[in-house]
């Protein structure tokens, strides 16, 4: 029989010689099914010869909880563990590394962002107080934003570039830091942003498509590359406050599944994660009955983009009779110039057991455009022309025709009979119960919304601040780099992920900002522009000494401005005197102002 082990065992720290470096190591031990002990050596850094301990990666991204634990011998040096971010005590402390001359305006922009959303903060209550891993993740989610490129680069860059990160991010080391981001963080990172968003904030939900080189993700299979790449792709969708300009939620899906599959995973994150009462903004791609009873049933209020051919909208078109310039008994708004009308629904649906739930105000908003009415009809007559030119050559060729699914697919406005021995078309018409279904709602477009007091003009408004979410997955698969999924496990996409929606926090953003700013727009075409103008400036550290950051000059005055931010002490272009002035009797005189030259 084992002796039994003293439970503190586990945490004592020794030495483990391996390949002639000497190890930190902690002997941990697993029960097997036969009742026996498995051991292993976890390292936690490495010792040099005067017994002092470094940290490595394992000690960085461990929790405070985890490091407290650990029991190291009396005689170890431990002076490098004071040294790291997380146990730094307020005040100005001297450099203490080598001298370095780095750039640092853009990053220094960005860590004014990331402070004035309360994503710091944020992250720091996530990982329970671990400043490195923090650092760390900031620092990838700047790169990309910042560079463009992948984070085989992010080390090189780090010698040039005054990160947060204070040790060398090598892709062995953004393994780990990804791995070792759990979906606990991921829902605790949901309950901290969720405390930020308002009551009723609009908050609009789609999707992208990512492709990945990794053949052994689960997600990735089926699903049609839109790229017309020969990879395979997930859908990734993200909540994106139109409010607070940033997004708010993620997850990621199989790449097979429709969006409106997707709802009820969505609410039930959500729901769990404390979202306050939030409005959803959602396109065609989430229509569904069962997703409109299930909105019902919640409580959920939402604007919905719904197809005119449903029924109960169609039916409506039909009330209006034959259309000339404009249907009767609509309304014309003069600034979209778009007849518009709503109607109130009726629409009970039965809860659990004999309980109904009547929809809370729900209505329907359908409009008019007599400009995008005559295009439809242009194209109908087209497509119908151009098919039946096609159908008249394959009929005169005698060509077999394609399968049926396909047929219906390239000759949809028509009905084909063909011969069932050989597939050869044998007559064909027009599909006239179609043709005029789609003339008569040429035109219209429609929006539902439940729960809300909104107007149809302003639930067409609201509707229309989505623009903001497709331009930030523009901003993501171009200028950041995130496009497609470098990643082959499980571990790592879910850790990058986490990483990439840190990111577009931050890049959504900045991009409203300059967006809002006419200045800025004038001055930059885009974002990139302005990080650009930012980069010159330099953080100088020598040690021993305090850091020094180079003057603000030009437009990298007015991006501080547009933003609000304080620009740092000494760096401005303005300085105050602080001569003595002599003691005089009656109100002490202003310290003169001086404006240095640019």
């Amino acid at each position: 029989m084992a002796r039994p082990a003293h439970e503190d065992s586990i945490y004592k720290v020794s030495i483990h010689k391996n390949g002639g470096y000497m190890y930190a190591a902690t002997h941990t031990f697993t029960m097997t099914d036969a009742g026996k002990r498995k051991y292993k050596h976890v390292h936690w850094g490495t010792v040099t010869e005067g017994n002092k301990f470094l940290p490595g990666k394992q000690y960085l991204y461990a929790t405070t909880e985890e490091r407290g634990r650990l029991i190291f011998p009396k005689d170890w040096d431990l002076s490098e563990i004071d040294k790291l971010a997380s146990n730094h005590k307020k005040g100005r402390a001297a450099h203490e590394g080598e001298d370095a001359n780095r750039l640092y305006g853009d990053v220094w922009l960005l860590e004014r962002v990331v402070d004035r959303v309360g994503l710091r903060k944020d992250l720091e209550t996530v990982f329970d107080g671990n400043a490195e891993m923090v650092n760390d993740i900031l620092t990838l989610a700047y790169f990309p934003f910042l560079t463009g490129y992948n984070y085989t680069r992010v080390a090189r860059w780090q010698r040039i570039e005054r990160t947060p990160s204070r040790h060398e991010l090598t892709p062995t080391t953004i393994t780990r830091l990804a791995q070792s981001i759990t979906e606990q963080n991921r829902m605790d990172l949901f309950r901290c942003r969720a405390a930020r968003i308002g009551k009723d904030e609009l908050c609009a939900i789609d999707s992208t498509t990512r492709s990945a080189y990794g053949h052994s993700l689960a997600d990735i299979h089926w699903g049609k590359n839109k790229d017309h790449l020969p990879l395979e792709q997930t859908v990734e969708v993200v909540v994106y406050s139109l409010d607070s300009h940033m997004p708010v939620y993620y997850r990621t899906f199989p790449g097979n599944i429709p969006d409106s599959r997707s709802v009820e995973t969505i609410l039930a994150d959500i729901a769990h994660a404390g979202f306050p009462r939030v409005m959803f903004v959602t396109d065609r791609g989430y229509e569904s009955l069962q997703n409109l009873e299930r909105y019902i049933l919640r409580g959920q209020p939402m604007i919905m983009s719904v197809s005119v051919h449903q029924k109960f909208i169609y039916e409506k078109i039909l009330e209006f009779g034959p259309i000339d310039v404009r249907p009767e008994a609509m309304s014309l708004d003069l600034k979209t110039m778009l007849y518009y009308k709503q109607y109130d629904l009726d629409y009970p649906v039965k809860g659990n057991g004999d309980v109904v739930h009547k929809a809370d105000r729900m209505r329907l908003n359908l409009f008019f455009d007599a400009g995008r009415r005559t295009s439809d009809l242009l194209c109908i007559d087209a497509e119908i022309e151009r098919q039946r030119l096609s159908l008249a050559t394959a009929m005169e060729e005698g060509t077999p025709m394609e399968d049926d699914k396909t047929i219906r697919r390239i000759y949809n406005w028509f009905d084909l009979t063909l011969s069932e021995t050989d597939r050869k078309l044998v007559s064909y018409a027009v599909n006239e119960k179609k043709v005029f279904n789609a003339r008569k709602a040429a035109g219209f477009f429609a929006y539902v919304t439940l729960g809300t007091d909104k107007t149809a003009l302003e639930s067409l408004e609201a509707y229309m601040l989505r623009d903001e979410q497709e331009k930030c997955f523009q901003q993501m698969k171009g200028q950041m780099c995130f496009g497609r999924q470098q990643i082959w496990t499980e571990e790592s996409k879910n850790g990058r992920l986490f990483i990439l929606f840190v990111a577009q926090i931050i890049s959504s953003y900045v991009r409203h900002v300059w967006k809002d700013s006419e200045h800025l727009r004038k001055l930059f075409g885009s974002t990139h522009d302005m990080l650009d103008e930012m980069r010159p400036i330099r953080c100088i550290e020598h040690t021993g000494k305090m850091r020094t950051i180079t003057p603000f000059v030009g437009a990298q005055v007015d991006i501080c401005e547009a933003f609000g931010f304080d620009i740092p002490e000494g760096c401005a272009p303005k300085y105050r005197s602080r001569k003595v002035e002599p003691k005089r009797r009656g109100r002490p005189r202003k310290k003169q102002t001086v404006t240095l030259e640019s």
